[in-house]
């Protein structure tokens, strides 16, 4: 993941990214929640007046219920 951030980080530097729940979340009585996502700094764009850095994140972002299928194709003839 790419995030653009004003300070400088470090290369191979340990983050937590903290993504707070969307303000609807608050209004429908719900309990307040937010993610705080662990990370590893792998690369640092320094730009102007903000710098990108490129995040690998210690768990997935996406948690699936099932294991996607992975389908191979054939790859010669038995012929």
């Amino acid at each position: 993941m790419l995030v653009a951030v004003r300070r400088s980080i470090a290369s191979s530097a340990q983050v937590s990214l903290e993504i707070p729940s969307a303000p609807l979340a608050a209004l429908a009585d719900l309990p307040a929640v937010t993610r705080n996502l662990r990370a590893k700094v792998l690369r640092t764009q320094h730009g102007e007046g903000f710098n990108l850095v490129g995040l690998k994140f210690s768990r997935p972002l996406l948690n699936s219920a099932a294991p996607a299928k992975v389908s191979r194709r054939k790859v010669a003839s038995s012929l």
